[in-house]
């Protein structure tokens, strides 16, 4: 079997990041731990791939990072201007880029860094 890479986001607020990606991006929750209470580990699904957000209420927002979510999108413009109301931050206009995508910088309401992408 190969190799498979799940990303994870750890999360002081597992409810505010969890309506932030389901919102959005339409992410659809398939599974947690534990299923009953309040959950530790939720496992959603946006598109074919899946994102893992793990609750810690001793995580610290904001720390500096080196890694970044490439979402492909349908319309980057069109889910830029929701960004803000869901808690995120639009870190500006959306671009044409030379290999092909229209590209948008975001941050989810935790300051991950996230990236919109569409095929132009």
């Amino acid at each position: 079997m190969p190799a498979a890479i799940q990303p994870m986001i750890i999360t002081p607020e597992l409810d505010r990041l969890l309506r932030f990606y389901q919102e959005l991006f339409g992410a659809r929750e398939v599974s947690r731990s534990p299923e009953e209470g309040p959950a530790f580990f939720v496992d959603l699904r946006i598109g074919d791939s899946q994102l893992g957000v793990v609750s810690d209420a001793s995580v610290p927002l904001g720390t500096p990072q080196r890694i970044v979510l490439s979402v492909a999108v349908e319309a980057v413009d069109d889910l830029l201007k929701r960004v803000d109301a869901l808690g995120g931050e639009a870190l500006g206009p959306a671009n044409d880029m030379p290999w092909g995508q229209r590209v948008a910088h975001i941050k989810d309401p935790d300051g991950n860094a996230v990236n919109l992408t569409q095929a132009i």
